[in-house]
């Protein structure tokens, strides 16, 4: 597996998402059958693995930390913090928390759930709206000062709290959702990371399966899924969309791959600090995406690809109202 750095951590050019193994997507996983798959992408070259907290909660990390053991030092962990843990949720979006007290309660038990000495990357899932980002970098700062952290940083913030965050505590890598049917970090987001040098990982970067070619208008989804609340996965707008998974699929036609792979390699191929971390259930999927990275476009396909994709009008909100709220969320001052 070719190699990227998020800042100074070095990691497999695509990593793994763990959150669909049991959390988000209606199907979970038998707990030996998501820890052999965990297990085979490592031997496949995978060495970076995300997860958080509140993937369950806490059941997520109880899983990747079990799966990851035998491991240590040949792998990277990515968690994350920020929502209250404390009750019994069947849907997002959950309470968020990020005050300085539950930041330490949250790494104690990631801790130990993941069965680590220190977390490799920590992110801060949400951003709080009641916590000034100075407070949270101080935090973390003071973590990895006392050798719980290693390297931090944050998800779906807006871009002055990024700067505000990394002005306080370096910022090694930051996520956000971005394919090709979502690029708002585009606009702000990614020119930030460039003049800051903090690495960029991409989620949902399949845009929650459909830019597979396995979803189409007549796919169902169970209540417990979460695509069956968002606009974007209606089947309207799922008729409208497919006219971009027909992009991809004529591209890797040509290319001898798969429209997975043509996503996956168009996000390879922006920048060399994007490191995307597709979620799978299933062993095939898994090899797949990690034959993404042996896929090359060239700039006369990149171009073509540019080219068709501004004439496709995406149909449909990337979340629900509710959900949304809690992306590009600017903290508040310090007082």
């Amino acid at each position: 597996m070719k190699k990227r750095k998020l800042g100074n951590l070095e990691v497999s050019a695509i990593g793994l998402g763990c959150m669909n193994l049991n959390f988000g997507y209606g199907r979970s996983v038998p707990r030996e059958e998501a820890i052999a798959l965990i297990r085979k992408a490592v031997e496949l070259g995978v060495t970076f693995f995300d997860t958080a907290e509140v993937y369950g909660p806490f059941t997520n990390e109880e899983l990747v930390g079990e799966a990851l053991a035998p491991f240590r030092g040949e792998v990277v962990i990515a968690t994350k913090f920020g929502f209250r843990c404390d009750g019994e949720w069947t849907a997002p979006p959950f309470p968020v928390d990020s005050r300085p007290e539950q930041i330490r309660r949250a790494v104690e038990g990631s801790l130990r759930r993941l069965r680590v000495e220190a977390i490799d990357l920590l992110y801060q899932h949400r951003v709080d709206p009641n916590v000034p980002i100075e407070d949270v970098a101080g935090t973390v700062k003071e973590l990895i000062q006392e050798g719980k952290v290693r390297h931090w940083g944050l998800s779906e913030a807006g871009p002055e709290t990024l700067r505000r965050a990394h002005a306080v505590c370096p910022v090694t890598a930051v996520q956000y959702e971005y394919s090709l049917w979502w690029r708002k970090p585009e606009e702000a987001i990614l020119p930030i990371c460039e003049e800051l040098g903090i690495g960029f990982v991409p989620y949902s970067p399949l845009g929650k399966g459909f830019l597979t070619g396995a979803i189409d208008e007549r796919t169902t989804f169970a209540s417990s899924d979460l695509r069956s609340r968002i606009p974007r996965f209606t089947p309207e707008a799922r008729r409208a969309n497919m006219a971009l998974v027909e992009l991809l699929r004529t591209i890797a036609g040509r290319k001898g791959a798969t429209p997975a792979q043509i996503a996956l390699a168009w996000l390879l191929a922006q920048k060399p600090w994007i490191v995307p971390i597709p979620g799978t259930t299933r062993l095939h999927h898994l090899q797949e995406n990690i034959g993404a990275v042996n896929v090359e476009l060239t700039p006369e396909d990149l171009q073509a690809l540019e080219e068709a994709a501004a004439r496709i009008r995406i149909v449909g909100e990337r979340y629900p109202e509710e959900l949304e709220r809690t992306t590009y969320v600017e903290a508040p001052p310090k007082r």
